[in-house]
């Protein structure tokens, strides 16, 4: 079974997505809206991650470093000015999509298994990633215009 496979993947996913948060929201303090819900955002990801831990003890987990590499390449330091605050938008974004067609995967194993604490958990956590991601199409929707039009 592959599963392990998928659930390290998002375990690690969960972590690297919940600490570029912090790093965008840090990195951008001067957007008060990015900073708070960058940090809320966070806090909701490691609670998702929390969230998997009865799934990791019962399938165990196979670390693969797909998320730490996408982390490395666009997260390591936010950009400056209006330009990189999208940038770092899309970056987070990326993450986020990856998290989330990583629930629906582990979804579909549950689906499969009859693992119903694990649909549970799918169900709850893929929600709050589909918001993330709702919030974030939002702010680069906003700050794409004054990016790429306005800002000198």
């Amino acid at each position: 079974m592959h599963l392990a496979t998928y659930v390290g993947l998002l375990h690690t996913s969960l972590g690297t997505l919940a600490d570029a948060f912090r790093r965008v929201g840090d990195g951008h303090a001067e957007e008060p809206d990015v900073q708070q819900l960058c940090h809320l955002l966070a806090g909701r990801t490691e609670r998702q991650a929390e969230a998997l831990e009865p799934v990791v003890r019962r399938y165990g987990e196979q670390r693969e470093d797909e998320p730490e590499r996408l982390h490395a390449a666009g997260m390591d330091d936010v950009r400056g000015g209006a330009v990189g605050l999208l940038r770092d938008l899309q970056d987070l974004y990326t993450l986020a999509s990856l998290a989330d067609i990583t629930w629906t995967v582990v979804g579909q194993a549950a689906q499969g298994l009859a693992d119903h604490e694990l649909l549970e958990i799918v169900d709850s956590c893929e929600k709050e990633t589909s918001r993330q991601l709702g919030w974030l199409l939002t702010r680069i929707k906003q700050a794409a215009p004054q990016a790429l039009i306005a800002a000198s």
